[in-house]
């Protein structure tokens, strides 16, 4: 029989080899919220500022769409492992059924208060108007970004990493060549600015959503099939438990956002719009490091569970090495090319000069953020959601609201240094912990 790969592989190989799909697949499903940023930024502040206002629904959107796939993924997985074929494909199904209850969960409370939330965070008519336009479209036709999750996480339980990524390049290329057919009405297409980026977005997942089941339906490991179709509670059942912990996790960064969004309305004038471009920026920064993360769960886990001491440690070290690289190139990246990066949003005058400075600011935390992202990502794998979570309301809820407020009614100007402060903390959090459980679970291994 042949041996698995996260047994015998040299872990620096096995890490890079099971990352680099990842890593690329969240590059481009980071192009969706980027593109529709840069060609609203060049039509008006409003209609940008509207989307980042939007932006911790979208966040939330995926949030729960990534916990829910972490349930389905990690239980279609064992039953395919286990050879129980038939419960696999009942698991498949209740999956896709599941994350249709998603799309509708979704559309109801996307179309029915897009525009009291928009209101609690804007008095400016244009913005509220531009926001419930987008908001609506892409919670009304969020069908496309669940089921393609849906397919996705199908592929990748079956050991497919490459079709993933490919479904997520269909849609950013089809996302890419309607933005600015839509937004500026080009040729024959009608000119609907704002609403267009949505509809640019959706079509986008939509496409995405028919090459993942035309995938799935053709793979010869799970066969997808609902004719007499009846949800499974059990299954479900089981789904959200492992899934959970991973939804609320997830949903923090929504949780950190809209908090961030209305401290900053009370003292800075620009903060929400600064605000939107950073996320936007720092998404790109940042998804390589999801990417090794994703890899680094099942390789620590696997490790965990034959008891190979060596190989957790020196996954978790060159995942540290690795961390310590990608941050240092972000954080000078950031550093060098903020005014740059800025004037892509189309910012000029003071809003350039002030989001310049805020976002060298916040490129301070990010060796420290990803040094807790890593460990949280290792914790998890052993066993230890709980540490897990707390290091996340470190340093995404606790630290930050709090050092947020302090910094803006002592120093307005130093407000974006609240990111540094929550993330330095939080990351001593992390290592203290991570020693706490690197002495109770991996050092007895034998």
């Amino acid at each position: 029989m042949e041996e698995n790969k996260m047994a015998v592989m040299p872990v620096r190989r096995l890490l890079i080899n099971m990352s680099w799909p990842m890593m690329l697949s969240m590059l481009i499903q980071a192009l969706y919220n980027l593109v529709d940023s840069l060609f609203v930024a060049n039509l008006s502040r409003d209609g940008f500022e509207a989307l980042a206002l939007v932006y911790p629904v979208q966040t939330l959107m995926i949030s729960v769409c990534v916990g829910v796939g972490v349930g389905f993924n990690a239980l279609l997985a064992r039953r395919l492992g286990e050879r129980r074929q038939a419960e696999a494909d009942q698991v498949a199904a209740n999956g896709y059924f599941v994350y249709f209850v998603c799309w509708l969960v979704f559309l109801i409370l996307g179309v029915g208060f897009a525009r009291p939330f928009l209101c609690l965070f804007s008095d400016v008519p244009q913005q509220i108007e531009y926001g419930v336009q987008y908001l609506s479209i892409v919670t009304g036709l969020s069908i496309g970004v669940c089921m393609q999750f849906a397919g996705e996480r199908t592929l990748q339980a079956t050991g497919d990493t490459v079709g993933p990524m490919i479904i997520q390049g269909i849609g950013a290329v089809v996302n890419l060549i309607l933005d600015p057919l839509f937004i500026f009405g080009i040729g024959p297409f009608p000119r609907l600015e704002v609403a267009g980026a949505a509809l640019a977005t959706v079509l986008g997942q939509i496409v995405g959503l028919v090459a993942s089941f035309w995938m799935v339906r053709r793979s010869k490991v799970v066969k997808l099939s609902f004719r007499g179709f009846r949800p499974n509670g059990e299954i479900i059942r089981i789904m959200f438990k492992v899934g959970f912990p991973a939804i609320v996790m997830q949903s923090l960064s929504s949780v950190m956002n809209v908090g961030m969004n209305l401290i900053l309305r009370l003292f800075n004038p620009f903060g929400v719009f600064i605000l939107g471009a950073y996320y936007k920026i720092q998404s790109f920064i940042f998804m390589p490091l999801y990417g090794m993360n994703n890899a680094l769960v099942p390789i620590v886990s696997f490790n965990y569970g034959a008891k190979s001491k060596e190989r957790i440690t020196g996954t978790v070290r060159f995942a540290m090495v690795l961390t310590v690289i990608i941050m240092g190139v972000g954080t000078l990246f950031l550093i060098f090319l903020a005014g740059p990066l800025m004037t892509l949003f189309d910012a000029d005058g003071e809003l350039l000069a002030a989001g310049a400075v805020a976002l060298r600011m916040v490129a301070l935390s990010f060796l420290f953020a990803g040094i807790s992202i890593i460990l949280c990502s290792a914790l998890q794998a052993l066993g230890s959601a709980n540490a897990s979570l707390l290091i996340s309301l470190l340093r995404q809820v606790i630290l930050l609201f709090p050092a947020a407020l302090a910094f803006g009614w002592l120093y307005t100007d130093l407000i974006w240094l609240a990111f540094l402060v929550a993330e330095v903390i939080s990351c001593g959090v992390a290592l203290l912990l991570y020693r706490v459980v690197y002495h109770k679970k991996i050092s007895v291994l034998q």
